[in-house]
């Protein structure tokens, strides 16, 4: 070859276009990130419909009251208003709840929570709709709420079953065990709000058959699916759920207080009805992290090892039972935390209130533990006199320990290695080399402080949390696999909420099948049911149905040339879309193999069963764990109390990397919602009322609070119950971010930080 064909082969070669990353373990993007940043991905609220009607909904300015009339017939006179329902016009079930069907459609004879709905109308124009639903006069026998969850035991009941939802008194080893040390404590976590990005918003419309089809970011389409049927008195195929862009979701997305009245609007005018909910009826109507109180007690024999921990964990559930029940079970199951523990003594309770509902959030119970027995490992080191990472290196929990449940750890559980890696992990600089006009205070940019008054502190954090459902949960997700035309469709009812699953499909395919252009079709109720999208589920369970559909397709494909070639499918390859036999005497294209011929298989996938928590709390009730270490390290203005996280280093066991620049982008967005909860996020009531329901009032954290956040370590050590071996990501930094915040508070300030938020009082050193 001349010197000059090989410089233009070198210049063709270095202007051509990378290879787009392929298949599990590359950084695949996803498909909709671009529409995503240039703003033109289409969101619910972006939907229209021919002859569109506009809703709105009447809700209760009471936390507690009783309904003694409700008055609809002004609204119903005014111009443009085209409907108005209330409960008197819900045909089927009037209740709506997840586990506990104990939530009204509308109010009917009593009010128990602000923002409670108790009317909905629909009209031809939004501030017609809003004016219609003010006009509704409803008259109120207001009465005292039952805010206080400890006075809920003695209040009048809330429901017709009393006020407490679930009791759990969990016994584990010797209850005359006694450690050389104790030491004791009273933590109390606040009320997050899941603060959905982007409006919840939701469009009805009726169908031919006497049904109706809702647009909804629902992200357990078949569950809202049934519950609407139930409500509307349909059968459920006739009630069609399609899922609309979800714009993030790290908890119940979407308020069935609106969701189901939309319905009702479409069947009474035979016109589409759509409505988009402001932010204050989405803090009012959603649910809420459950605020809880916690008592705890640890017994360490002289060595610091943990010999006892006793607790009582109070939930306050809010109006509803919703997923409370399973909230307490995570609560009281994780109550030792990720540490060897022989005798464990765990007392929980979740209570309905006159607040707020609690729910479903990232993490639920497992995080407010953890900010406690954190706590009290940092107690207890610095009555040893031992460093507060030594202190929980000797009681780290490992593979084959048993949990208070009585469950035996069978999944890797790295938590040694993990705290380790943090601990090793170099500390940020001090900024004594930088004048003081450059610093970087407490408080923002231009923090009040003087820096003389900061004190910096170093804090850890260790996390567990379960995978999947638990307690009997029968988890199941169905996927198909079509290939035609040198093209994969995946066909999954699974909710792309922001975790990445439409990604992970397309790399299951890729990997599997060698195709490179894969579909992943839009979600609604047509489909076989995925499930819910949290707890990791859909990497594991719905991930697990597409690989075993791929694979079924990939014997489709592979089996006439086997049969030709005298051999099994297993002696057969795919890489970069080629099919290559063992001894190389079979090389030819997946397309070539393909020849025109559509392929297709449905799979399901269902780990293996668990079991309900017995009446002392014991039972085999997780079908998998995930650990996460945190070291933090905090800068405190002690004289005004404001508090920044310099860094966050983090070590987490995931399993296998699936994708990497997802897995980075789920935990740093876990770990930033976690600095939200240690310092800024806390929805307030006064007397059951939501004092700020706006982004003003409630602080969510914003890219200035974020920190440097360092993952230190990525374990790969395969679960070999999971699909991939992969492990749920996200929530397990939520769980542990705060608690290590809190420590490093802890450490700069000698102050005990025993609640959540962190309120600035709680970090001042006052000097005598």
């Amino acid at each position: 070859m001349s010197n000059e064909a090989a410089t233009a082969t070198t210049e063709t070669a270095a202007l051509a276009p990378e290879p787009l990353p392929h298949g599990l373990g590359a950084s695949l993007p996803p498909a909709d990130a671009r529409a995503k940043t240039e703003g033109t991905f289409p969101y619910t609220a972006d939907l229209w419909a021919e002859g569109l009607l506009w809703a709105a909904v009447l809700r209760s300015p009471h936390p507690h009251a009783r309904i003694l009339s409700i008055d609809t017939s002004h609204a119903r006179e005014m111009p443009g208003v085209r409907a108005v329902v209330t409960h008197e016009d819900v045909p089927g079930s009037p209740l709506l709840g997840r586990g506990v069907a104990d939530r009204p459609v509308f109010a009917s004879e009593v009010v128990r929570h602000h923002g409670e709905p108790i009317a909905a109308v629909a009209a031809d124009h939004p501030d017609t709709a809003r004016m219609a639903a003010a006009a509704v006069i409803v008259e109120y026998e207001v009465l005292d709420p039952v805010t206080d969850p400890e006075q809920a035991f003695e209040a009048e009941p809330l429901h017709p079953d009393g006020n407490l939802i679930r009791h759990i008194p969990l016994s584990h080893g010797d209850p005359d065990a006694v450690g050389d040390i104790v030491v004791e404590g009273q933590y109390r976590i606040g009320r997050q709000d899941p603060a959905p990005i982007g409006a919840e918003a939701g469009l009805a419309v009726p169908r031919p058959d006497g049904g109706v089809e809702l647009y909804l970011a629902s992200t357990d389409p078949h569950t809202d699916r049934d519950r609407a049927a139930a409500v509307y008195g349909l059968e459920p195929e006739r009630v069609k759920i399609v899922v609309t862009g979800v714009p993030g979701a790290t908890a119940d997305r979407e308020d069935q207080g609106f969701q189901i009245p939309l319905g009702l609007l479409a069947l009474r005018t035979g016109c589409p009805v759509k409505l988009t909910v402001t932010r204050e009826e989405s803090f009012l109507g959603h649910v809420h992290r459950h605020p809880t109180l916690l008592r705890y007690r640890h017994h360490a024999d002289a060595e610091g090892n943990l010999v006892k921990v006793e607790a009582q964990i109070l939930l306050d559930a809010g109006a509803y039972a919703d997923t409370s029940s399973q909230a307490l079970a995570a609560a009281v199951s994780f109550a030792c935390g990720p540490y060897a523990v022989p005798n464990a003594f765990i007392e929980g309770w979740a209570v309905r209130t006159n607040n707020p509902p609690s729910g479903h959030v990232r993490g639920e119970g497992a995080m407010q533990v953890c900010a406690a027995y954190e706590a009290q490992m940092d107690k207890l080191a610095k009555k040893l006199g031992v460093e507060p990472a030594e202190l929980r290196a000797r009681n780290v929990m490992a593979t084959g320990d048993i949990l208070p449940t009585g469950q035996t750890v069978t999944c890797p559980a790295p938590v040694a290695e993990l705290l380790q890696a943090v601990r090793d992990h170099p500390l940020p600089p001090l900024p004594k080399d930088t004048p003081e006009e450059e610093w970087l205070l407490p408080g923002g940019l231009e923090g009040a402080g003087e820096p003389g008054a900061v004190r910096r502190g170093v804090g850890y954090g260790l996390g567990m949390v379960h995978m999947l459902g638990a307690e009997g949960t029968d988890e199941v997700s169905t996927a198909t696999v079509k290939v035609q035309d040198g093209v994969a469709t995946v066909l999954c009812a699974a909710v792309e909420t922001g975790q990445g699953f439409t990604t992970l499909a397309r790399q299951i395919v890729q990997e599997t099948l060698g195709i490179d252009e894969v579909y992943v079709a839009p979600v609604d109720t047509d489909q076989p049911p995925a499930g819910a999208g949290c707890r990791g589920r859909h990497t594991w369970v719905s991930g697990g149905a597409v690989e075993r559909a791929a694979k079924m397709v990939r014997a489709q494909l592979l089996q006439p040339l086997a049969h030709k070639f005298g051999m099994s499918t297993e002696l057969l390859q795919i890489t970069d879309g080629k099919i290559t036999s063992y001894d190389g005497v079979l090389s030819t294209t997946v397309t070539e193999a393909l020849d025109g011929k559509e392929l297709w298989a449905t799979a399901q996938c269902r780990p293996h069963p668990t079991e309900p928590l017995n009446e002392t709390g014991q039972g085999d009730a997780f079908v998998g764990l995930a650990f996460c270490a945190i070291r933090a390290v905090v800068d405190v203005d002690v004289e005004i109390g404001s508090v920044r996280v310099v860094e966050v280093a983090l070590a987490q066991d995931v399993g296998r990397v699936l994708n990497p620049a997802q897995l980075a982008a789920r935990v740093e967005a876990g770990v930033t919602q976690g600095v939200g909860i240690a310092l800024t996020e806390n929805l307030r009531t006064a007397r059951g009322m939501v004092r700020h329901p706006d982004l003003t009032g409630y602080s969510l954290p914003t890219a200035l609070d974020a920190p440097d956040i360092r993952i230190v370590k990525l374990v790969e050590e395969r679960d070999v119950v999971a699909p991939f071996g992969a492990k749920s990501v996200s929530a397990v930094p939520v769980v542990t971010s705060p608690a290590a915040i809190a420590s490093a508070v802890r450490a700069a300030t000698g102050r005990p930080v025993n609640r959540l938020p962190i309120r600035p009082q709680a970090a001042v050193v006052t000097t005598q």
